[in-house]
């Protein structure tokens, strides 16, 4: 019997513990900041005097407010959702990535870098001759094979993003003589 890839666990443990220590610390930084502040506002309404007052905010509301900035950073993957996601990625990922039987894997054809060079292509109202896999004439139903004959008759320059070596030799679409 086979192994089935979607048998296996759909929680990875190290990590779901990871998120609810996270939730948990998160959590506490977010209560203990809220006691915190609710403490310091109750020591600065009692007090009449700001230089009496101070003590309370520098001891307990600026702690508190650290402590919810804290918290609220830690809680945020854990309420969007995001430390349940990984474990699906991880999964797909998984998936992706296993080994395929070669039988299974198409034969790749081998294309000659020289047969798709040697043919120089042009548009009709271009100003410059390109290689026959130029990204600027992929595509293009209207570039058609040119030799050097059509490229100095029409002045066509090469192009500047495929480099293409200058016209040499009889035109490819030039009929030979027999």
């Amino acid at each position: 019997m086979e192994h089935d890839p979607m048998s296996g666990p759909l929680i990875d443990e190290s990590r779901w513990r990871g998120a609810n220590l996270t939730a948990i610390l998160g959590t506490s930084a977010v209560v203990a900041g809220a006691l915190l502040l609710v403490g310091g506002w109750y020591g600065v309404s009692g007090e009449s005097v700001v230089a009496f007052q101070l003590p309370y905010i520098a001891s307990a509301t600026v702690p508190g407010a650290a402590l919810l900035i804290v918290g609220a950073i830690l809680l945020a993957p854990v309420l969007r959702g995001e430390a349940t996601r990984h474990d699906s990625l991880d999964r797909l990922v998984e998936l992706l990535t296993e080994p395929v039987a070669d039988d299974a894997v198409a034969p790749a054809i081998p294309i000659a870098a020289s047969a798709v060079d040697a043919h120089l292509m042009a548009v009709p109202e271009g100003t410059h001759y390109h290689r026959a896999g130029c990204a600027l004439v992929l595509g293009k139903p209207d570039a058609t094979v040119v030799g050097s004959a059509a490229i100095d008759e029409s002045g066509l320059q090469p192009c500047p993003v495929c480099r293409p070596d200058p016209p040499a030799g009889p035109d490819p679409v030039a009929p030979t003589a027999a």
